[in-house]
């Protein structure tokens, strides 16, 4: 994470933020009355998506237990008929 003076932040707000959507490289920026955090759309999207997911009970068991299942079991997409 870049860490940044409000002041700098300003200075160089269009090179930061395209690093931001480049690198997916979060910014701190620390002000006086406290702190912001700027992130990508992309890191956002992420993030809220998580959340919801996890909000979910049991899916978070539900995925961990089925990555430890045998794929080869299953039938291939190709296999059903819709």
């Amino acid at each position: 994470m870049t860490n940044i003076n409000i002041t700098n932040f300003r200075k160089d707000i269009y090179e930061l933020l395209e690093q931001t959507i480049k690198y997916n490289e979060p910014i701190n920026i620390t002000t006086k009355n406290g702190n912001a955090v700027v992130l990508s759309e992309e890191d956002y999207n992420n993030l809220m998506e998580t959340l919801y997911i996890s909000s979910i009970p049991g899916l978070k068991d539900d995925i961990i237990k089925g990555l430890k299942e045998n794929v080869e079991e299953y039938v291939n997409e190709d296999e059903v008929e819709w």
